[in-house]
């Protein structure tokens, strides 16, 4: 049984029979290419019923698939293909392009496809059509004497003899030859798919871009999910355990740090709105109010504010010019600021409240230039599961806008330096 078992399965199997839907499809699509031939063949050969014979059919598909090759050219018609062929023919979706055909080559291959589809399928809905029935007829022609005297009946030599006998068993076989040729025609598309519906370089280019924008994208709101969350958290966390500490004999400090919450708590809010408003694909749906994105110029202030009130000696110096922080260019502005964010964020995680942090901005000609310094912790910082990105942030920010960071020990501090240019890439 297993040696019949094969065959069979290949045959009339799940593959085979999406296969043969597949090649059906491609004869439905063949049909008005077909109706299009018919009345250019029509008048040539002088023939009114033009269906009435295979000579007038053959003519008028032959004619109807130059047609379906110049409509091919629709950049509608490489999805639609890949569509069908990714539920039906059992090809792997990576091997297959997405979207129009975008150069010469990829449409002329789009072409070759289709023609290849709407042939194929023709042939095959055509057999599909017409030896069913007719092997029906050969089946059950030694068994019904009504049958062979009808007008569907085979011709007189299948009246007697041994073709009689053997009639059934023809019928099978050409059921099976039937299905030998779907499997055959549907084998070949899908081995063809992939080269002719698969990716052309642009196509690889393009989709090479499409990951690394998402990817950028991907980069750009953890970053500020870090840097914006992160700092919030441990700028609360400080702000409430020196709370509890002088909650008996220091009211007002208490007062403070618990306003100094309320306000980090709602900043980080509005932040975490923006950033998820552009997670929201539309953001059409009970759209919530977003916060314009936190800048050096606008709230360096109220962070320093924030991050003294939790009980970190923070002591700033801000040399910007005559211009002040509204001279600095927007994206400069935002970046910065997310950078001595997480420079004071830093702070609070390893050198702790009792540490002095000493931060510098100066403007120069060319480049703002931000200085953070604290000494080194007595003991080596505990280390967080999937922490650690505060500083590849620092840099991915300087890098974007054409800068520099540094960071690491020195003389007994811990010491960072960034530089961003005020004229850089974007």
């Amino acid at each position: 049984m297993k040696a019949f078992a094969a065959p069979l399965t290949v045959l009339f199997g799940r593959r085979a029979r999406r296969r043969w839907i597949h090649l059906i499809l491609g004869g439905a699509l063949a049909m008005p290419y077909v109706f299009v031939g018919s009345v250019i063949v029509g008048p040539l050969l002088g023939e009114e019923n033009v269906f009435g014979s295979i000579t007038s059919q053959l003519g008028s598909f032959v004619v109807g698939l130059p047609l379906a090759a110049v409509t091919a050219l629709f950049p509608l018609t490489r999805p639609m293909s890949v569509a069908a062929v990714r539920a039906l023919c059992d090809v792997p979706g990576d091997v297959l392009a997405d979207g129009p055909a975008r150069s010469r080559q990829a449409r002329g291959r789009t072409v070759a496809w289709f023609t290849l589809h709407l042939g194929f399928g023709g042939i095959i809905s055509g057999m599909s059509l017409a030896l069913p029935p007719f092997a029906a007829v050969l089946v059950v022609l030694p068994f019904a004497a009504a049958v062979r005297g009808s007008r569907v009946g085979m011709p007189e030599v299948f009246d007697e003899g041994w073709l009689l006998a053997l009639s059934p068993l023809a019928g099978i076989l050409s059921l099976v030859a039937l299905a030998g040729c779907a499997a055959a025609a549907g084998s070949l598309l899908a081995r063809w798919a992939p080269d002719l519906l698969g990716p052309s370089p642009a196509d690889r280019l393009a989709a090479a871009e499409q990951r690394a924008a998402d990817l950028a994208v991907r980069n750009r709101l953890a970053r500020e999910l870090h840097d914006s969350v992160g700092h919030a958290l441990s700028a609360v966390t400080l702000q409430a355990s020196a709370a509890r500490r002088v909650l008996d004999r220091d009211p007002e400090f208490v007062r403070d740090a618990l306003a100094a919450i309320e306000e980090t708590t709602r900043r980080t809010v509005g932040e975490l709105d923006a950033v998820l408003g552009v997670l929201r694909e539309g953001g059409t749906d009970e759209a919530s109010p977003t916060a314009p994105a936190p800048t050096l110029s606008a709230d360096l202030d109220g962070l320093l504010k924030r991050t003294r009130a939790g009980g970190l000696r923070v002591r700033a110096t801000v040399e910007l010019g005559p211009g002040g922080p509204d001279a600095l260019p927007a994206m400069v502005s935002r970046e910065a600021y997310r950078i001595v964010q997480e420079s004071l964020s830093n702070a609070l995680r390893h050198a702790g409240p009792d540490a002095p942090v000493t931060l510098r901005i100066a403007l120069d000609a060319t480049d703002l230039e931000i200085v953070a310094e604290n000494p080194l912790p007595g003991r080596a910082p505990v280390s967080r599961p999937g922490g650690g990105h505060g500083l590849r942030g620092i840099t991915d920010r300087a890098r974007l806008l054409g800068g520099t960071a540094q960071a690491g020990p020195a003389n007994g501090s811990w010491r960072l330096n960034v530089r961003l240019p005020l004229k850089g890439p974007a």
